[in-house]
């Protein structure tokens, strides 16, 4: 009987008895318990089978879910008869952080709380009895929403203690999407208070826990030790660049084929490629987005199906307010081409809006690049740095960032539209008309004008003019920043096909301070001049395009001030 496509299942229970659509992942069961880690810290991307793998693992060891054979028969675990013994055998704490987005810390806090007296309700029989004394019984009532910070962090560990002397066998504890409520303490600015009371539950109830007998914790991001794995020394981390666990989670090529030709769409092979194949865990490539597949095999075409799952604040975020120089690598990025990168995995949230390479590893662990390669190299200081070939993954998440950078210009959508058709038709007028509208608009919203400026303030214009021309990336090759003639020129749009002219864009900031420009106009006609000077239309002619097919502009930037020039018309806006 051909099985049913649930969109958002993630109770292994309710997909086994229901005859839901379900790739094998039970080896990971087998793979992680002979790996005998007491700690083990994996990220994934979000949407990549994370709660339905620890759903699955809670089924599997549990001893609420003993004797359910039913859920395992058929599936690999359950031909080993070592496994088939093993199941239904452990008391196992099951918790996630998920759902916990709340705006302020106290909120945050609180559900952090609220979730654990949950957990403590469904334990309530514990009470029961004489095996706990007064005290230790006084203490479980005490744990609650508003419970005292001191309850919290021991809270995990004495649980672990109660369920050891009912059952007589130490404790399997899972956490699930442990980082969701760093990511938006970083959103709404209060990382730094809920970091704190993260790390005293984390190291109680992984660390200085005598009553555990493994724990397992998946997130997004591997936050970094110092911040909230303090002294946590027993802790595995599994990151997207890890060998362990490297096919655990996401469908391989093998799996999404073999689902193809389930549902009677073989040929469909090469466009579910293109759009959702393209992750890499470990030396394992060509894996892909399960949720997309998921989606594509109900809903039978293609779309940006995981990228729409999230607001992507935080991407967003980072991607808009960063220096020019993230804007021209993400422009490279759009283009096909890779990033070279030195990169630490661990993420710094209170970093991410000072260092770059902070932006990169979070993209990484989020699953928007993925690393092509990635090598370990001595560097200047006699130590060693890890230095990662950076690429989209694919075709979705190119998708997603053209949006991205289309919503950035949103509220300007008719001036921005309308400057891009000015700059194709050569009308220097009106590129100079919207390219104003524009700027007064925008550079409100692209608050890092003025900090960008201080340093080299081209790139701030730079960058923000390549988020106008990336919609043109279809029809020309759009680079930066690259040399040619006897310079490097700012942007040069190379045509893919011979209808188009060339056109090459230089970028100057009046400098009003030591400058001797007295007006934009100057400053416009010296962006041309060294287009001219430099010969920055080696490249395009060296490949066979006239010069009478290379236009050129100067871009005078003062403010939200913009004067525009070519290289043979004058125009004073």
């Amino acid at each position: 009987m051909l099985r049913r496509v649930s969109i958002g299942s993630q109770n292994f229970e309710k997909i086994r008895i229901n005859n839901i659509f379900y790739v094998d992942k039970t080896f990971f069961i087998k793979e992680w318990w002979e790996a005998a880690d007491d700690v083990t810290l994996i990220t994934r991307p979000r949407r990549f089978g994370k709660t339905l793998n620890m759903s699955m693992l809670e089924q599997f060891f549990s001893i609420d879910y003993a004797g359910r054979n039913e859920l395992f028969e058929g599936l690999s675990v359950w031909e080993d008869e070592k496994y088939r013994k093993l199941q239904g055998t452990y008391p196992v704490i099951a918790l996630s952080f998920a759902d916990m987005k709340e705006a302020s810390v106290q909120d945050a806090r609180k559900m952090i709380c609220y979730n654990i007296e949950c957990l403590y309700n469904r334990y309530d029989f514990l009470l029961e009895g004489d095996l706990l004394n007064e005290k230790e019984k006084k203490f479980f009532r005490n744990v609650s929403a508003d419970m005292e910070n001191y309850v919290a962090a021991v809270s995990l560990r004495t649980l672990s203690d109660y369920l050891y002397r009912y059952y007589g066998k130490k404790v399997i504890v899972l956490l699930d999407e442990y980082d969701t409520p760093m990511q938006e303490t970083y959103i709404n600015g209060y990382w730094e208070e809920l970091v704190e009371f993260t790390r005293s539950l984390f190291h109680t109830s992984f660390k200085m826990n005598p009553y555990l007998e493994r724990a397992i914790m998946t997130g997004i991001t591997r936050v970094s030790k110092e911040s909230v794995f303090s002294d946590l020394n027993n802790l595995e981390v599994i990151t997207t660049t890890s060998d362990k666990y490297q096919s655990a989670f996401g469908f391989t090529e093998a799996e999404v084929f073999a689902a193809l030709e389930e549902f009677g769409m073989t040929d469909r092979k090469e466009e579910v490629k293109t759009w959702y194949d393209g992750f890499v865990f470990g030396e394992v490539s060509e894996i892909y987005n399960p949720w997309s597949v998921i989606n594509y095999l109900d809903k039978k075409r293609v779309s940006p199906y995981w990228v729409n799952t999230s607001s992507n604040r935080l991407i967003g975020k980072l991607l808009r307010e960063g220096k020019p120089d993230v804007k021209q690598e993400l422009e490279e990025l759009l283009c096909g081409r890779s990033l070279i990168a030195e990169l630490d995995e661990q993420i710094v949230y209170d970093q991410l809006d000072q260092d770059e390479q902070a932006i990169w590893s979070l993209l990484l662990a989020s699953g928007y690049l993925k690393a092509s390669h990635c090598e370990i190299i001595a560097d200047e200081y006699g130590g060693w740095k890890q230095v990662y070939t950076l690429e989209l993954t694919n075709f979705e998440v190119k998708v997603m960032f053209r949006n991205m950078i289309r919503g950035w210009f949103s509220r300007v959508t008719s001036e921005y539209n309308d400057f891009v058709k000015a700059l194709l038709a050569d009308d220097l007028r009106a590129m100079n008309m919207y390219m104003n509208r524009v700027t007064m608009e925008m550079f409100s919203y692209f608050d890092t004008g003025k900090k960008a400026s201080r340093g080299e303030p081209e790139k701030f214009y730079h960058g923000f003019v390549l988020g106008l021309i990336v919609e043109l990336a279809d029809r020309y090759v759009i680079m930066s920043n690259r040399e040619s003639g006897v310079g490097r020129y700012d942007v040069m749009l190379e045509p893919r096909s011979k209808e188009n002219k060339a056109i090459i864009l230089e970028f100057k900031v009046q400098d009003t301070e030591y400058g001797e420009e007295k007006d934009l106009s100057e400053t416009e006609c010296a962006a041309l001049e060294q287009i001219e000077k430099k010969n920055y239309a080696a490249s395009l002619i060296a490949k066979g395009i006239p010069e009478g097919r290379i236009r050129k502009y100067g871009f005078a930037f003062c403010g939200k001030k913009v004067l525009i020039g070519s290289g043979d018309k004058a125009l004073e806006s």
